[in-house]
């Protein structure tokens, strides 16, 4: 087994990067999730309300964060400084006060045609992990609720064998994907090593309509794919939908494609 992508979402629920090798940090792989848009209220907005976010391009720069998108001018936005603007913003349950930039409020409302803000996460604002799950006071960035998500390549390519019509794994916005083994072997795992880096897989992944949305398109799929099928085999004991799994860094280090893959532990 080895590690065949890696991906990170500088803004969340943004369009996603490729990367060759990518560093892990306590609160996931450096530049994933630690930019996010909120409404006028501080609550975060996702590709779930608002699709189109998906098409949006953020891309990490020397002097902070380039935003493209189509129809739109580039915006190069500078991380804002500890005297600067700050907003109280909520992420599901948590609440945080985190830096704005007030100059991408207008270009974000032309992009997205709703009122839209956009936050940061600085090293020194710490997001802590759902404490059912976390073992060591774990910090998480903007993501949902864990630092890292992975998925098998052949999981993905059992559900395609299912759908009219296959979907990629971007519909899924893993950070890490595996190849070389069976079709949700992912699911028993409990630790494993990618190259130096050791993982702790805590719980799989629940999914949502987010996932009908189109990467390529920024469209929600009518017929609910590959959401409608997933519910035929992979609901939970609690109902829920679960593709992947969350993982919660166990060391720091550099990830690199063609990473061998160990498990240490599984149930």
């Amino acid at each position: 087994m080895h590690l065949s992508r890696i991906h990170i979402y500088p803004l969340k629920s943004g369009a996603g990067i490729e990367r060759q090798h990518a560093l892990v940090e306590p609160r996931g792989l450096t530049d994933d999730r630690r930019w996010m848009i909120v409404d006028n209220d501080g609550r975060f907005i996702t590709g779930r309300t608002v699709p189109g976010l998906v098409l949006l391009h953020a891309i990490p720069h020397p002097k902070g964060l380039l935003l493209k998108a189509d129809g739109q001018p580039d915006l190069l936005v500078h991380p804002p400084n500890n005297s600067g603007p700050k907003r109280s913003v909520t992420v599901w349950g948590d609440q945080l006060t985190v830096p704005w930039v007030p100059t991408a409020s207008a270009w974000l409302h032309r992009t997205l045609n709703t009122p839209a803000h956009l936050v940061t996460m600085p090293d020194e604002v710490l997001r802590p992990v759902d404490p059912d799950f976390a073992k060591a006071n774990e910090i998480v960035s903007f993501a949902d609720g864990f630092p890292l998500l992975l998925i098998g390549e052949a999981s993905l390519a059992d559900l395609n064998k299912r759908l009219d019509t296959p979907v990629t794994m971007a519909h899924f916005r893993p950070n890490l994907v595996i190849t070389g083994c069976d079709p949700y072997a992912e699911d028993h795992w409990r630790e494993i090593q990618i190259g130096d880096v050791r993982l702790s897989l805590v719980k799989r992944c629940a999914r949502c309509i987010f996932t009908t949305v189109d990467p390529a398109t920024g469209t929600r799929n009518a017929s609910g794919e590959p959401l409608r099928t997933l519910k035929t085999y992979r609901r939970s004991e609690d109902g829920k939908v679960m593709f992947g799994q969350n993982a919660l860094p166990r060391s720091v280090g550099t990830l690199c494609i063609n990473d061998p893959i160990t498990v240490l532990s599984s149930h």
